[in-house]
């Protein structure tokens, strides 16, 4: 059975999601045009913060981890890989990389998607300050 969090976020105009490796969350309240990966800020919750169980799963051999971000009826689905060598510790972000790169920020390697994978139409709503975004993450083996 599946560990989860579901937090909230928000868009911001300067939403890009042209990253080819990452994607990334931060609870920062603004957001450059350079932050090419980031695909909401003002978020609820930064690594340091997720539940403890989930980051014990999270961090278990062979664990499947999953972040689905829904907004305005869109969904996007990432799915990857979790690490014991994953401190989950960053106060404000959370990164997902295609590749087996491991830093504080990180929240799971070997994903299958990246910022660049996301739907023109559902990049378009995460470009609106106003839009809500839910963000849930699962762990399981």
């Amino acid at each position: 059975m599946p560990i989860r969090e579901t937090f909230k976020a928000w868009g911001h105009p300067n939403v890009r999601s042209t990253h080819s490796t990452t994607l990334m969350t931060t609870k920062d309240n603004h957001l450059s045009t350079r932050g090419d990966c980031i695909v909401a800020i003002r978020a609820d919750k930064g690594l340091r913060d997720l539940n403890q169980r989930l980051k014990e799963a999270i961090r278990r051999e062979g664990s499947s981890v999953r972040l689905l971000i829904e907004t305005e009826g869109k969904t996007f689905t990432i799915e990857g890989k979790g690490n014991p060598k994953l401190t989950l510790s960053h106060p404000s972000d959370m990164v997902i990389r295609k590749s087996s790169y491991i830093c504080d920020r990180t929240l799971m390697i070997k994903a299958d998607k990246a910022a660049c994978d996301i739907d023109i139409s559902m990049i378009e709503l995460l470009q609106n300050e106003n839009c809500q975004i839910s963000l849930t993450i699962e762990a399981s083996l």
